[in-house]
């Protein structure tokens, strides 16, 4: 698969790469082979290594002296600290939005889900139900106007991209979840203490699914991983 046959930029083929990575289009455990995807890419090893580097320091790969770079595993202990991580940083967000948000903010957060709503009935691979979802929470971080925590929950999104979007894929719901329906009256009514429960409650039912989860991404990741074809297609 020869994904690109010119050169990058190296802030591009980080992005490439990372696509490649967020998406497992790199096999759990799987070695990379610098020399095949440098081929691959169009790009030589010094910027691919600089990406990859990058890549391990964010927790998208594992890196061994004498042993490279591996895709990380799916692995039920590391989802499960990073959903608890999740329900940490996103409770907090909950309980500072709810005291700094504008009205404003609050009534662009309901617009949104409103316009959600309406566009992802024709999804049958929840592939915009997975952006929505995403942003959703991106947005309530968004609205605590606290830099760190909307990064915090930028990249829990990217970490977690995968195995939630086998979630939504696998539970059949296109619309507005219930779970985001009540966040978002706790947020407008600025119920601090039920808006956090909400959104504990939230995360902690996708939890519940994890190794369950997991089985499906593996049975996704043999056949066809709908979501690497999409969003490489996208990056490219």
């Amino acid at each position: 698969m020869n994904i690109v046959d010119h050169p990058r930029s190296a802030d591009r083929l980080f992005a490439l790469v990372k696509a490649m990575a967020v998406t497992y289009r790199f096999r759990p455990g799987e070695r990379i082979n610098e020399l095949e995807l440098a081929r691959q890419l169009g790009t030589s090893r010094t910027p691919l290594r600089e990406a990859l580097n990058r890549l391990a320091s964010e927790g998208f790969l594992t890196a061994s002296p004498n042993r490279g770079f591996h895709m990380r595993p799916l692995d039920a202990a590391e989802l499960t600290a990073l959903y608890e991580y999740r329900a940490v940083v996103e409770m907090g967000a909950i309980r500072i939005a709810c005291d700094r948000a504008t009205n404003e903010g609050l009534a662009a957060l309901a617009a949104f889900c409103e316009a959600g709503v309406r566009e992802v009935g024709a999804d049958p691979q929840a592939l915009h139900q997975l952006r929505f979802d995403e942003e959703f929470h991106e947005r309530i971080a968004a609205l605590t106007a606290n830099a760190e925590i909307l990064r915090a929950v930028c990249g829990l999104n990217e970490r977690i991209r995968f195995v939630r979007w086998i979630g939504l894929r696998k539970g059949g719901q296109r619309g507005l979840p219930e779970g985001h329906r009540a966040i978002l009256e706790g947020l407008i009514a600025r119920d601090v203490s039920g808006a956090m429960a909400l959104m504990q409650q939230h995360v902690a039912e996708r939890t519940e699914r994890i190794a369950e989860i997991i089985r499906d991404s593996f049975a996704e990741l043999y056949t066809d991983n709908l979501l690497a074809a999409h969003v490489l297609d996208a990056a490219v």
